[in-house]
């Protein structure tokens, strides 16, 4: 019970901060831990995972890999689903990766900036 518990209050804060990334912008699951001080990029993506495409108002497709590629894309129906989304928000994807990763990549410190 302890356990479950502590699973997801890591994951709403995954989602807390998943939720406060601006639309046509862009993190990565390692930001996303380390901001949090809590467990592994892994983890991460393995939260965001637990969403099952059926994400909400957490914006998960925002989340991609350190080197920009949209590595989650075998977690959505269809795989194309996040490019999609990433599109409509005005984000160029090539062969699967964002392109001008470092000009459209947030940071979670940006959040402690707006404190």
């Amino acid at each position: 019970m302890i356990k479950r518990l502590h699973q997801e209050n890591y994951y709403e804060l995954v989602y807390e901060v998943t939720k406060r990334i601006p639309e046509g912008r862009v993190t990565n699951y390692g930001a996303i831990a380390d901001y949090l001080q809590l467990g592994s990029s892994r983890m991460v993506g393995w939260a965001l995972n637990q969403l099952n495409g059926h994400e909400g108002d957490v914006p998960a497709h925002r989340v991609v890999n350190r080197k920009g590629e949209l590595s989650g894309r075998h977690h959505w129906n269809p795989p194309s689903r996040m490019a999609e989304l990433l599109e409509k928000e005005g984000i160029t994807i090539e062969n699967d990766c964002v392109k001008d990763f470092k000009t459209l990549l947030w940071s979670p410190t940006d959040l402690d900036k707006n404190f």
